[in-house]
């Protein structure tokens, strides 16, 4: 029904704008204040409306399939209504509505409309479409599995609950995914005249008679059993989603942030479960998340889906359609999955470390600057650990791979490797390959140089060993590298930033020691603020590059 989501902006600023071909489930992720949420509000409008909104800020335009004569007809028979008593219906129409909506409109023109969809959006959208569409945010997941009416039992069900009690199929469908999640198994209550709830039971129903019924049997069976209502808020939200997505059953859903109130194996279960009931089905399903757990219960169900980062900064918005094979790459990997790569999808920028003592380190110095000295801080940026210096294009290469600006840093002895080592580090930074043998051959000249020194570059000065010429060799190096977001410790190592400290010891103890010596209560004259050079400085420059819309490295 839904076939193409065409947005106002592409990859990056002089890109042409992007088209998304639907799958059954798109996902969109990316840094907070992305336009994550709002652009599940643009779709929710057309699709209610059928009109373009001129001050939409994210959405161009809408492609919806066309259909035949024969399943308008069908379709349109699922949300026509008997008339009221009394009611007066003109000639050639009907009643379409859904959940206490109706809406008296022209039987053939509402058929024309399922034939031409795109040319008459106006009359297919709000006399068909805005019925089988639901939006669900932080407020009305909670209130769904509040009781609902019965209904008339003559009646085709009108509402999630209603089906749940008419359909048995359905009804044990949700059972499992509940069951699965929280070892209880939710059943429908009628015990309410009139009206339907939902409880948690300890026990299966033995029977159909048993959960429908009214009798003794039936009564003792559902007073035995935890209204869901007292139940936490994961399980409402979690039941909630579950419930409309399967009994209520809309063409299209939308779902902002449906792991709120869960924690991480709930959310990886619900975008598993959320995929899979869009698999192989009509309906569309768009939700925006800030889970990684969500995201690998999506990709690991196996469904076909989307997965699209925004972007937004200094007016520039972005938007790339994520390729699968690239996220299953981020997700099976060990040492991908164990340093929370995933993770980086919902930050604007990520810096990876060699090891964890200077993932901690620059990660101090960075929330320094943005207090003290924010035109040299980074913000909303993620700092990972590469466990060493060879891991590090591991990470670097598949989150850059998906458009997300990463940044290396490491210790200058990355100049001792050569070979493959040296050759993954660049192509991890996508350094074009025809400038890697200049640079292989740059790197070659100013080891041969440190080693006439006789002296440890990394523990004993870094550049600072080098004369003059070939000092400046060595820096147009490290600066070339910089154009590409790898980012050399000049003057060595971790340990030899901040000396007028005198921290001693190596990674984890140099780290205790750094950190008393900086001080934790900004406050008190013996905390340390953001200088103008060293470390602070150094964090600047890959500010800068993260910074410049031109950036070299990422791939477009």
């Amino acid at each position: 029904m839904f076939k193409t989501l065409s947005l106002k902006f592409g990859r990056a600023l002089d890109l042409s704008p992007e088209t998304i071909q639907t799958t059954p489930v798109t996902v969109f992720v990316g840094p907070n204040n992305s336009g994550k949420s709002k652009i599940l509000s643009e779709i929710y409008q057309f699709c209610t409306t059928g009109q373009r909104n001129v001050s939409n800020i994210l959405v161009d335009q809408i492609e919806f399939e066309s259909f035949s004569r024969e399943y308008a007809e069908q379709r349109i028979q699922r949300v026509t209504l008997r008339p009221n008593a009394h009611e007066t219906i003109q000639p050639e129409q009907l009643i379409v509505g859904k959940q206490g909506q109706r809406h008296q409109v022209p039987k053939q023109q509402l058929i024309d409309s399922f034939l031409k969809t795109n040319a008459q959006a106006e009359y297919f959208c709000p006399w068909y479409l805005a019925y089988n569409t639901l939006i669900l945010d932080g407020q009305n997941r909670i209130s769904l599995i509040n009781e609902q009416s019965a209904g008339d039992l003559q009646e085709s069900p009108l509402t999630s609950f209603q089906t749940l009690f008419h359909d048995n199929q359905k009804r044990e469908i949700v059972r499992r995914i509940v069951h699965d999640a929280f070892g209880e198994f939710l059943v429908i209550d009628p015990t309410n005249l009139g009206r339907l709830r939902l409880r948690l039971s300890p026990n299966e129903p033995t029977s159909v008679s048993q959960e429908k019924g009214i009798d003794d049997e039936s009564v003792k069976f559902h007073n035995a059993a935890q209204l869901i209502q007292y139940a936490s808020d994961g399980v409402k939200a979690f039941s909630g989603i579950i419930t409309e997505i399967v009994a209520g059953d809309p063409a299209i859903l939308l779902i902002d942030e449906p792991e709120a109130f869960l924690h991480p194996a709930l959310s990886f279960n619900l975008g598993k479960e959320i995929a899979l009931s869009g698999s192989g089905s009509e309906k569309r399903l768009f939700v925006s998340t800030h889970s990684p757990n969500f995201v690998m219960g999506c990709v690991q169900s196996g469904a076909p889906i989307n997965i699209v980062r925004l972007t937004y900064r200094d007016n520039v918005a972005t938007a790339r359609l994520l390729a699968s094979e690239e996220l299953l790459t981020l997700m099976r990997n060990p040492l991908l999955r164990s340093t929370g790569v995933l993770s980086g999808l919902f930050y604007e920028f990520v810096i990876v470390t060699e090891g964890d003592a200077d993932r901690a380190f620059y990660q101090e110095v960075n929330e320094r600057l943005l207090r003290f000295k924010p035109e040299w801080g980074i913000p909303n940026c993620l700092f990972l650990n590469a466990q060493n210096k060879q891991t590090v294009q591991t990470i670097l290469k598949p989150l850059r791979n998906l458009g997300i600006p990463a940044a290396a840093i490491v210790d200058i002895d990355i100049f001792k490797d050569g070979g493959q080592n040296w050759k993954a580090f660049l192509e991890g930074g996508f350094v074009p390959e025809l400038e890697r043998n200049s640079l292989a051959a740059l790197r070659s000249n100013v080891k041969i140089k440190f080693d006439a020194t006789r002296k440890d570059m990394k523990l004993e000065g870094g550049l600072e060993l080098l004369d003059e010429n070939d000092k400046e060799a060595a820096t147009n190096l490290c600066e070339r590298l910089g154009e590409y977001g790898l980012f050399i410790v000049r003057e060595g190592e971790l340990e030899s930033w901040l000396p007028d400290l005198q921290a001693t010891g190596h990674g984890p103890t140099w780290l205790v020691d750094v950190f008393q010596k900086m001080g934790e209560d900004h406050v008190k004259n013996s905390y340390l603020r953001p200088g103008i050079d060293d470390v602070w400085l150094f964090l600047a420059e890959i500010k800068q590059w993260f910074s410049n819309p031109n950036r070299k490295g990422i791939p477009s």
